[in-house]
């Protein structure tokens, strides 16, 4: 038989890596002459580079690029086999976890985002696809742009890289001077929510806390963006306010639209894509998926209902395994393709009790379905 192995990570257990592996060392046991692929899958945030190289084969490239903070920083992107894609994680650059105890988004810049895509770009890439997770940053992506050449004036005619903070001075936007290495590159965002640029839903309100904004602070930026959207629109004529996913990481999936004439794309569909899923699925048995939770957001085409969807088409079974808990109204998930659902907690306990037992859980979960699908054989 053939399996295909393409779970989405459990978010604060396994990653989708690890998963994979344990899978396929449970299906080995069961059918070990069964043919195994393994697709990891990743949202855009950290690990999308390796999910990427682990599913189409490739090479990391490091470079030396600006911080959050305009510091150096060493970070990576992805080759992938083909070498003329190219995989970036925003948050290599402008995550998270490289500002620690510094959250500040009205100081922070995409900056060094734009480098990485200009370094990508030289390397002689068709495509490049941008995962848009785990930022620290509220700029609009204007200092990713400033990078590439786009250029910003303040009411005094001078030209500065505007970060969360000083978003609101922009007086206007020369988009004529980004570089030229970027023509002709097809560029995607990964993005998986549909938040619009600003507002009580926008990046900067439903975001900017966890990026260490007070709500006086989450105002300000708010204010940023709403003049970024005024002064795009007089610039190019274009309003993407209300685009959905235009709020993405601190309103970075506007500014790919805007500066860098991307497509935002869901992360599932980004994946499938780059995998090739249509032509693995064509003569494989089962489909193994999952995520951390399965609930109403999972239905808005999160991983297991992505991959459902193009698995119907096939005709193919899907077998959805699922971290932690499964929401009452999941019914509509059948409807998409799947066939069934398993939760791999065994006991009923907190989740700060089976975090610790989610490999085993795992692994017995996994084994259990083999061996239900061996009694079928």
């Amino acid at each position: 038989m053939k399996f295909i192995l393409i779970p989405d990570s459990f978010k604060g257990t396994l990653s989708s890596v690890q998963i994979c592996r344990i899978m396929e060392a449970r299906i080995r046991r069961q059918f070990p002459d069964s043919a195994v692929v393994k697709v990891p899958v990743a949202d855009g945030g950290e690990g999308t580079v390796d999910a990427f190289l682990a599913a189409a084969g490739g090479k990391k490239r490091f470079v030396t690029v600006k911080n959050p903070y305009f510091e150096d920083v060493k970070a990576a992107y992805a080759l992938i086999e083909d070498g003329k894609t190219a995989v970036i994680e925003m948050a290599a650059c402008a995550g998270l976890p490289l500002v620690e105890d510094r959250k500040n988004p009205l100081l922070t810049t995409t900056y060094g985002v734009g480098e990485m895509i200009l370094d990508a770009a030289g390397q002689g890439v068709r495509k490049i696809i941008l995962g848009l997770g785990g930022s620290c940053t509220n700029d609009g992506g204007c200092g990713a742009a400033a990078a590439a050449g786009v250029k910003f004036f303040n009411k005094n005619g001078k030209e500065f890289i505007p970060t969360g903070g000083t978003v609101r001075e922009i007086a206007s936007i020369d988009l004529k001077s980004r570089k030229p290495g970027l023509a002709g590159i097809e560029i995607i965002a990964m993005c998986d929510i549909e938040n619009p640029m600003y507002g009580p839903n926008g990046a900067s309100f439903v975001f900017g806390p966890q990026k260490g904004a007070d709500m006086e602070t989450a105002a300000l930026l708010d204010q940023g963006i709403r003049r970024l959207s005024e002064a795009i629109k007089e610039a190019s004529g274009r309003d993407f306010s209300q685009v959905p996913g235009s709020g993405a990481a601190g309103a970075m999936g506007a500014g790919m639209l805007a500066f860098f004439e991307a497509r935002l794309q869901m992360g599932i569909d980004t994946v499938l894509d780059a995998a090739d899923f249509d032509r693995l699925m064509e003569d494989a048995d089962y489909i193994f998926t999952g995520e951390g939770k399965l609930d109403r957001q999972s239905l808005g085409g999160k991983v297991v209902i992505g991959v459902a969807r193009k698995a119907r088409t096939k005709n193919k079974p899907v077998i959805a395994i699922v971290g932690g808990a499964v929401d009452e109204e999941i019914e509509n998930v059948y409807e998409e393709g799947v066939s069934a659902v398993f939760p791999i907690n065994r006991l009923p306990q907190d989740f700060s009790v089976s975090r610790s037992r989610s490999r085993e859980n795992l692994e017995a979960t996994t084994d259990n379905i083999l061996r239900l699908i061996k009694l079928g054989k």
